[in-house]
């Protein structure tokens, strides 16, 4: 789909582009139109200059200078009304057109699996999505329409002149090769600098995204003065991408001033020389090519520059178009609305690779009953939050089944199935909103006494209500005006009022205070009861109380039971692994 860097020009890619103006089909042609007009527009006040000149200032006639005068004023009011159309609309359909590609774009991004997005930086995201996009706009705003006019203004004004004299014509095209040569070398150098600019802006974006996201740490570690040199060495290579757009900048444009001066030199030599000699030439036709070879070269030159905002709105086309074409969702293939679960689930010799071929899942197989809580235990990357993901279906795994009450969960719409399944992460995400808003999502349906009678079920509520504006708080960017503890209360408040059939708790006890763990456990019992629950355990009480306990090693079920019963294993993977954690938290008896 991408042209080359050093292409100056793809017409795929342009094409695709232009389909989004297929909605404003009207706009789009009364610009061309506007266009149109403002290149007739443009030779007229150039042959009225001549025409007074020779019909009125050279022969004295008062009168006729007045008319010509106030003619010319009556074009240009007309050229201006025209001028102004042709700029608003144009922007205007800029603008129509970016919203609905940033709007699919955006829908396309949700759909997106985990994968994606494990792999994928989110400063580079952000960039398409937003400058990346608004630089499409200039594509209708400032090029395409631009050149459009530019060319047909240079067209009318070459016929005018050959019209008007073919030997003063003639003499300006000799310098015209000199300007269409330059101005074609400056189009693809420019694309290839763009290119690299709108890398380094990623780079950059991406850069300062992580860093001031995860400010502690760099502060934590005193890693300011490597991160700032860092920052410096980034910093450095996209001013020298800028700077190389800046230096073809600096050749051409001198370059084209020096051509068209040139010109005017040889049109005032050669038509003074036939006018002395008492050709066809006068004065006013000097005077017209002078003003007509101005117009036939500076949207040349401006065309290079106009072309310059093309090819960056064409390189940010090509990269927003390549997340628009990248197959990374997880096919929603299913055909089951499924409401009001049992809570069934089966694991049915289950794998599941991140990379291919490095198994991270090695053939699991277990089921849960409606209604009973599961512990699972291992050590760090034994495997105990991929099971989470995999249920919930954010990857698809690589063989076996998962069903949920006897269905294959890709035989389940995913919408259906997430919104039957809760789950609560040990690292909460809250957004830089309300707490009220943070645990309806603005979900129209649920109402505010609603979570306030969902809170004091759970027994949340009067920690809401300690807090400035109780449920109207706004815990800014992440959640950072709460403790993390805090952060996951609100996260079992939210999932408590979706209602599930199914709750996942990753590691949701860990790394809190006393205080809200007694608040966490007691909200647990409560939204616990009666559903089906898996818990990546941490907490002793926590995996005391489940029903079942799997035990997981290198991706493999290693034993199965409940925890008096796996306590008295001997030597036991289990036991082993209680009395290195948890002999701390209570002796074993």
């Amino acid at each position: 789909m991408a042209s080359k860097t050093g292409n100056a020009f793809d017409f795929n890619l342009f094409k695709r582009l232009l389909k989004y103006t297929n909605p404003y089909k009207f706009t789009f042609y009364f610009v061309g139109v506007a266009a149109v007009f403002l290149s007739f527009f443009s030779v007229l006040r150039p042959y009225l200059l001549k025409v007074t000149i020779d019909d009125a200032i050279m022969p004295a006639d008062y009168e006729q200078l007045v008319f010509f005068v106030a003619l010319m004023g009556g074009i240009l009011i007309l050229e201006v009304i025209s001028q102004f159309l042709f700029v608003y609309y144009a922007n205007w359909l800029g603008q129509e057109v970016v919203r609905d590609i940033r709007v699919k774009l955006f829908r396309h991004m949700l759909d997106f699996k985990m994968a994606y997005y494990d792999k994928s930086a989110v400063g580079r995201l952000v960039t398409r999505a937003v400058s990346d996009i608004e630089t499409i706009a200039s594509i209708f705003s400032q090029g395409l329409f631009m050149i459009i006019s530019d060319l047909l203004k240079m067209l009318v004004v070459l016929g005018f002149m050959f019209y008007q004299s073919w030997q003063l014509t003639l003499l300006v095209l000799t310098v015209l090769p000199i300007i269409m040569y330059a101005t074609r070398v400056f189009q693809r150098k420019m694309k290839a600098a763009f290119e690299d600019v709108r890398n380094e802006v990623a780079n950059l974006n991406t850069f300062v995204q992580e860093r001031l996201t995860g400010m502690k740490i760099v502060q934590l570690f005193s890693r300011e003065k490597a991160e700032y040199e860092n920052f410096q060495n980034i910093n450095k290579k996209h001013r020298n991408a800028w700077v190389k757009t800046v230096w073809y900048n600096s050749i051409f444009f001198p370059i084209a001033e020096m051509a068209t001066s040139i010109t005017i030199g040889l049109i005032v030599w050669f038509g003074g020389l036939r006018a002395i000699e008492g050709d066809v030439v006068t004065l006013g036709t000097i005077v017209a090519f002078v003003e007509l070879s101005q117009m036939l070269f500076r949207p040349l030159r401006q065309i290079a520059d106009k072309f310059n905002t093309l090819q960056m709105g064409m390189v940010a086309a090509n990269r927003v178009f390549g997340i628009l074409d990248t197959k990374s969702s997880i096919k929603d293939n299913g055909e089951i609305e499924v409401t009001d679960l049992k809570g069934s689930i089966e694991f049915r010799d289950v794998r599941f690779s991140y990379v291919p071929d490095e198994e991270v899942v090695k053939g699991i197989s277990f089921k849960a009953e409606p209604g009973e809580t599961i512990a699972i235990v291992g050590a760090t990357g034994a495997g105990k939050s991929t099971i989470i993901n995999l249920l919930s279906r954010f990857y698809e795994i690589d063989k076996g089944e998962i069903l949920v009450d006897g269905k294959n969960i890709k035989d389940i719409t995913l919408t259906s199935l997430r919104s039957e399944i809760a789950v609560v992460l040990q690292n909460v995400f809250l957004f830089a909103d309300t707490i009220l808003n943070n645990i309806t999502l603005k979900n129209p349906d649920i109402s505010e006494e609603d979570v306030v009678n969902a809170a004091k079920q759970i027994g949340i509520h009067e920690f809401i209500n300690t807090l400035p504006g109780g449920y109207h708080y706004n815990v800014k960017e992440r959640g950072i005006m709460l403790s993390s503890g805090q952060r996951q209360l609100i996260s079992f408040l939210r999932s408590y009022m979706s209602n599930p059939s199914i709750l996942v708790l990753d590691e949701a006890t860990s790394s809190v205070d006393t205080y809200s763990e007694l608040l966490i456990q007691e909200a647990t019992e409560r939204i616990t009861e009666g559903r089906t629950s898996i818990v990546i355990a941490h907490r002793l009480a926590t995996i005391k109380k489940a029903d079942r306990i799997i035990v997981m090693d290198e991706g493999k079920i290693v034993e199965i039971g409940n925890h008096t019963a796996l306590l008295k294993k001997e030597n036991g993977y289990y036991r082993n692994l209680y009395e290195v954690q948890f002999m701390a938290e209570e002796p074993l008896g």
